[in-house]
């Protein structure tokens, strides 16, 4: 049963989910912390040596590339800590901003976080309510004396988020590395077997062309993201120049009490860092489909390469086939006969379910031969020792 602890009605609240990660999962989230208190150093360097303050798009001009290459903090975290960094110090550095693409629940008891070191699945519990924050990102992973607590900001009362979540998730249709996947499945050598005799060829040929057509969607896709990051990064360029040209031009207006013009340029500031903000997100959420179509392209690349591998080698074996049918009757007789001896062991093997012998092979015959004549030669010194 859920512990509430009392709160007035419709003050934010969050529900507490406490995990219960693997070793794997503990080291991960413990490194996650430690790449976010870098974080928090490094964006205290920035706003020293720029003198940007708490100004977000500065900042993120700024301190953004070098954090990501410091810490390999998720690009999202990254984003949501530029605005983190008073309310993280409040909290010692016990908390961290979580949104829906950090943090997804996957089932009745498991989470899905993002952290430093990929994606890991972690089991939860139900640990009731806590006090809330007003909701200004949907949710925190928090370090607690004994562990990890994931707080999903709610509002009393009403449906919890994590329900909505499940939903989503349960109504995401197949994308596009399952289609690869299944492409490259029907390739394989066991699929092909189970295909018709004179079918192989055609077989192979279909999976080519339909991995052909996926590799061209792959490369649309790669080239649309493509376009898209470029108008967004010259977009946030644009705001970035803005934010820039603005911050003396309000200092100016103070210094010359000029307050209506500083309440002008302190409004347009606002409005910018609200386009940033969204900005970011779309920038964030574009580079992961960048990275998805890229995953899909080699993975489609690497099929299309299997598969005409594939098709060189059923066409060699079935010409090689064709040539020994042609050959056979004239150099050997009792072909027929023996034809018909490899039926009847096919009908004994599929009747009884033992297989058929092995055919006679010159190489299998040396091979045997090798091994009995060093195991002679091993009970010949055993022999020898002995006596």
């Amino acid at each position: 049963m859920l512990s509430m602890s009392p709160s007035p009605r419709n003050a934010p609240s969050a529900l507490r989910y406490r995990l219960a990660p693997d070793p794997a999962a503990t080291a991960a989230l413990e490194a996650t912390f430690q790449a976010y208190d870098r974080m928090m150093e490094i964006l205290d360097e920035v706003a020293r040596s720029h003198n940007v303050g708490s100004n977000v798009v500065l900042l993120h001009a700024h301190a953004y590339d070098p954090i990501r290459k410091a810490t390999a903090l998720p690009s999202r975290l990254v984003t949501l800590g530029l605005r983190d960094r008073a309310d993280y110090r409040a909290a010692q550095g016990r908390r961290l901003p979580l949104d829906d693409k950090l943090a997804k629940i996957k089932g009745p008891a498991t989470i899905s976080i993002a952290t430093v070191q990929g994606r890991f699945s972690v089991p939860f519990d139900y640990a009731g309510y806590t006090e809330g924050w007003g909701q200004s990102v949907p949710a925190r992973l928090v370090r607690t004396d004994d562990g990890f607590e994931v707080h999903y900001g709610v509002t009393p009362n009403s449906l919890p988020e994590e329900e909505n979540a499940m939903d989503t998730i349960a109504a995401a249709p197949d994308n596009f590395l399952s289609r690869v996947g299944r492409l490259i499945a029907g390739i394989a050598y066991d699929a092909i077997e189970q295909a018709e005799g004179k079918n192989k060829l055609k077989v192979v040929g279909q999976a080519i062309r339909e991995i052909e057509r996926a590799e061209s969607e792959a490369r649309d896709a790669l080239a649309a993201a493509r376009a898209e990051e470029y108008r967004l990064n010259a977009r946030r360029t644009e705001i970035e120049r803005e934010m820039t040209d603005l911050a003396p031009k309000i200092e100016g207006a103070i210094a010359d009490g000029r307050d209506d013009l500083a309440r002008a340029g302190i409004a347009r500031q606002m409005d910018l860092e609200a386009q940033f903000e969204v900005l970011s997100r779309a920038i964030d959420e574009n580079n992961e489909k960048i990275e998805q179509c890229v995953t899909s392209l080699r993975a489609v690349l690497s099929a299309l390469q299997d598969a005409e591998q594939r098709r060189a080698d059923l066409e060699k074996s079935e010409a090689i086939a064709s040539q020994q049918a042609s050959t056979s009757p004239r150099k050997q007789g009792g072909g027929s006969a023996a034809a018909k001896a490899l039926r009847a062991g096919k009908a004994v093997a599929r009747v009884t379910g033992v297989p058929a012998g092995i055919p006679y092979s010159s190489d299998i015959d040396e091979l045997s031969t090798l091994h009995r004549d060093k195991e002679i030669a091993a009970r010949l010194a055993r022999l020898k020792s002995r006596s």
